[in-house]
């Protein structure tokens, strides 16, 4: 009878490759790895003159062989990347502290507000990097971002979406509802700077039913197209 070889105890197990979608930061929009040439967040590529990737870092020019005048492209291009990702991890942290407190601003009941794209189908689960304009972009623009929120406003489990689109100008965010009023959330962010977004967004979305059920009771209501994103989730 064969014996079985013994197990090393010393052999260590391999480590599988955590990537930036393993850490729930970009996803679809996962900026380029950022290495001595690229710039964070932009989708620099490092071709070879074959036009395939060289797999020896360490074969590119080093920065002492730039010009000056590349040296300084490469500079501005990665001072971009590293502004252009703290503007959407900003933004991020803004919609899914958002999503959680106007939850359970609206009831102590959870599953009520849910982190969708800005825009086609949606379902009643949270996106993830997927809810943000960026996503499946290739590189993150430094510009404002759009996601979108879908609130719950039946007990058919109707949702409704608003489409929020946020910017950062100076140690203030501003987020503004669908193409309307634009509110402004103090940092950091917290259940009390988050208040007065609450209660537009709260007030926007009541506003908007009460002004249909008045045009239907007045007769005006014929030429008014609904401008909400209003969706049945489920049986």
């Amino acid at each position: 009878m064969s014996k079985k070889s013994p197990k090393s105890p010393n052999t260590p197990k391999t480590a599988k490759a955590k990537t930036a979608k393993d850490d729930g930061i970009v996803g679809e929009a996962t900026p380029t790895t950022p290495d001595k040439t690229g710039a964070k967040g932009l989708d620099i590529g490092r071709p070879s003159a074959d036009g395939l990737p060289i797999e020896d870092p360490d074969a590119l020019p080093t920065h002492r062989e730039h010009g000056p005048r590349l040296q300084t492209l490469f500079d501005v291009a990665q001072a971009y990347g590293t502004r252009s990702f703290d503007n959407y991890a900003r933004i991020r942290s803004l919609a899914e502290t958002l999503r959680d407190e106007f939850c359970a601003w609206l009831s102590r009941e959870p599953g009520c507000v849910y982190l969708i794209p800005p825009e086609g189908r949606f379902s009643a689960k949270n996106y993830q990097s997927a809810a943000f304009s960026v996503a499946g972009k290739g590189y993150l623009p430094l510009k404002p971002i759009s996601f979108g929120l879908a609130v719950r406003v039946s007990e058919d489990m109707d949702f409704i979406r608003l489409k929020m689109t946020c910017r950062k100008e100076g140690d203030s965010m501003f987020v503004q509802i669908e193409d309307g009023l634009e509110i402004r959330v103090d940092q950091p962010v917290t259940e009390d700077s988050l208040t007065p977004l609450f209660q537009a967004t709260y007030s926007h979305l009541i506003e908007f039913f009460q002004d249909r059920i008045d045009e239907y009771d007045n007769g005006r209501y014929g030429t008014q197209d609904i401008g909400f994103d209003l969706q049945r989730i489920g049986g």
